[in-house]
């Protein structure tokens, strides 16, 4: 067993113990309802404001039978020389707009990209591959809006649906010049690595994630769907340059390892960064816990060099 009294420090401690009092440990066994409404408030609690200057428009993307809500937000007096597609985690049924309203707003603030926050449909009212096409409706959208360049970016299951619209976009004349994905899943090997060496992590568990992948799916097997599962593509070649970024105690950081490994071994450009010592969803703790904020910053940094079509890893 993993002793994480070593591996965590008291800063971050402070910030599981915190989340576990909005969000506990056994939430997954809550109606889905439930789960939303406890979700949201812990994000309502962790809310840290716009910087100076931020602006959000809140509007929809129309498309035939439904639209797409999406969150833009813009730094005033500042004309962006990128476009950040920005996707939010929560296991593809939880989050909004709202969830990780601050992160794209101080993401914004932080690069002077307007940011794109996109409100994809969840699981299980909008099985796989619902969120999918809600991101490349996005995705087509942007780059019909915008002469800029799109960088993707994710956390959790939004760094999962990140990747997948990279893949899906590489042979675009548009195609996205970067890609961040922090913490994500990928769909990679369960039976090994962080799966198992961090499968009773704080944070998030190798339970939550067997929850969260069967009722994306409604328990159909979609083995080698690559909209699914980013890792089962056999082909990694011409990916746009990517940088993962993944918490040490977590269960998924193998994912991010084994992602940017594929990617460079197919002749592109791909950096894998560990974070030691943190967990699942410390974006939430980038104000209270160095670590967090250290590693918000290369975030935030990597973001800024892809949208400028530069790679200094």
């Amino acid at each position: 067993m993993t002793d994480y009294t070593k591996l965590i420090d008291a800063e971050t401690w402070a910030f599981i113990e915190r989340t576990n009092s909005y969000y506990p440990p056994d939430t997954i066994d809550y109606t889905i309802a439930q789960q939303r409404e406890i979700y949201d408030r812990m994000c309502r609690e962790f809310f840290a404001g716009y910087p100076s200057g931020v602006s959000a428009e809140t509007t929809a993307i129309a498309v035939p039978g439904r639209k797409v809500p999406v969150r833009i937000y813009r730094l005033a007096g500042k004309v962006p020389d990128a476009v950040v597609l920005y996707f939010h985690g929560g296991g593809f049924i939880l989050g909004g707009l709202d969830s990780h309203d601050d992160v794209c707003a101080e993401l914004c603030g932080r690069t002077g990209y307007e940011v794109v926050s996109v409100d994809y449909r969840l699981a299980p009212e909008h099985k796989h591959p619902a969120a999918f096409d809600d991101a490349m409706v996005a995705f087509e959208w942007a780059i019909a809006k915008y002469n800029q360049p799109i960088v993707l970016s994710g956390d959790s299951a939004g760094g999962n649906i990140a990747a997948a619209v990279s893949h899906a976009t590489r042979g675009h004349v548009r195609r996205p010049v970067g890609q961040l994905l922090i913490y994500p899943g990928l769909g990679g090997d369960r039976s090994q690595g962080s799966y198992v060496s961090h499968a009773e992590a704080p944070m998030l568990t190798m339970r939550d994630l067997e929850f969260y992948k069967d009722i994306r799916t409604g328990g159909e097997d979609r083995t080698g769907d690559i909209k699914l599962s980013p890792l089962a593509d056999g082909d990694f070649a011409n990916l746009p340059p990517t940088v993962v970024i993944t918490a040490e105690c977590d269960p998924l950081s193998s994912d991010g390892e084994a992602y940017g490994e594929r990617i460079v071994a197919a002749g592109g450009k791909a950096f894998w960064c560990e974070e030691p010592g943190l967990v699942h969803g410390y974006l939430r703790a980038r104000h209270t816990v160095t670590r967090a904020r250290e590693s918000f910053t290369r975030i935030v940094d990597a973001v800024a060099v892809l949208g400028r079509g530069e790679w200094v890893w």
